[in-house]
């Protein structure tokens, strides 16, 4: 039996979160849940925003799946851990578990409408420094600076487990995206370290591109590139870039990952606005939890669930509004689940 812990999140979280759920016990998959609490939600009820509870079921799992948590403006609800605070519990996970790789597949799915077709891209982003060490301080009143850190070590080992990802699914070509032309040292220390990792790797074609000039191309012929393995901050932008080649964040899946733990989350909001209503669309987390099924051995099932949701997208009638249909979230979660009972293997 495989054990998880599910933190159901904020606003449309606990729906969608639900929702992979039922579809993921119709696979018939023997997994239970340790459901933990965090987010504002939690912090609004007198407890903490990420409690030890979270930590101590993720001890004993080692994979999590998340629905998405509320980041509110400002100081509040800062998210304390011993003695470090963060800005948000999804930062405050991925640093405390130590996940230095964030994996987001950008596909093109039938029914979804989008202005590209076959786009199939995977996005390696390196999750644990550059910029995002916030590292920054104000010179004077009218001067902010920010300090940027590129390791040879994180750079090596990201690139590394791209090719390894790609060995395992059959892909064929990475690209590392930098700025090294400007960013000599630390965007060139990244080129470098990912050209030395492709030499281990002699059976895969590697290239790099520009970041500036990779964007240019994404949106002319996204279908020509495979993976892509950038800095931290590269990677943020540019994966909601290729999210937005394929329908948008409420399609995307997303995966952070570590030597030790795994966490499998949607990379969109929490849209409090229709928590509740049986409006949210649960794609994202669903194939979240197939992305996290793949990870642990459970790749036929993982496979039929990805079948069953494209089944249900291209007839288009019990799909979401934002997708175009009529259907709610738990209309939407019956018919993938019909289709699972439909074909069972």
């Amino acid at each position: 039996m495989h054990r998880v812990t599910l933190i159901p999140g904020d606003g449309i979280g606990p729906e969608v979160t639900q929702s992979a759920r039922d579809i993921v016990a119709a696979t018939g998959v023997d997994l239970s849940w340790e459901v933990a609490e965090a987010g504002m939600r939690a912090g609004n009820s007198g407890g903490h925003p990420l409690p030890p509870a979270v930590f101590e079921s993720i001890a004993r799992t080692k994979i999590v799946v998340k629905g998405p948590t509320q980041t509110p403006f400002g100081d509040a609800y800062p998210v304390q851990v011993g003695d470090r605070i963060y800005p948000s519990v999804a930062i405050a996970l991925r640093k405390e578990l130590k996940l230095f790789v964030n994996v987001r597949p950008a596909r093109n799915y039938p029914g979804i409408k989008s202005r590209f077709d076959n786009v199939d891209i995977v996005i390696f982003r390196e999750n644990s420094e550059d910029l995002y060490i916030g590292r920054e301080r104000m010179v004077d009143a009218d001067t902010a600076e920010a300090i940027k850190v590129i390791t040879r070590q994180a750079s090596e080992r990201v690139t590394r487990f791209a090719f390894d990802y790609m060995q395992r699914t059959g892909r064929k070509k990475l690209t590392a995206v930098h700025k090294s032309n400007v960013l000599k040292m630390t965007d060139g220390l990244f080129l470098k370290s990912a050209q030395t990792v492709a030499k281990e790797y002699p059976a895969f074609e590697f290239d790099a591109r520009v970041v500036d000039a990779l964007c240019m191309e994404l949106v002319i012929k996204p279908e020509t590139f495979d993976c892509l393995v950038l800095p931290n901050l590269y990677g943020d932008i540019v994966s909601d870039l290729a999210a937005g080649l394929v329908g948008g964040l409420g399609v995307a899946p997303g995966a952070n990952i570590g030597d030790e733990c795994a966490m499998f989350e949607a990379v969109h909001g929490s849209a409090p606005d229709i928590a509740g209503q049986d409006l949210a669309n649960p794609m994202a987390v669903i194939l979240s939890v197939v992305m996290m099924l793949r990870y642990i051995g459970e790749a036929v099932a993982a496979d039929r669930i990805d079948a069953a949701l494209a089944q249900v997208l291209q007839e288009g009638k019990q799909v979401t509004r934002d997708l175009g249909g009529t259907a709610g979230t738990r209309g939407m979660t019956r018919a993938i689940v019909d289709h699972l009972k439909a074909h069972q293997v």
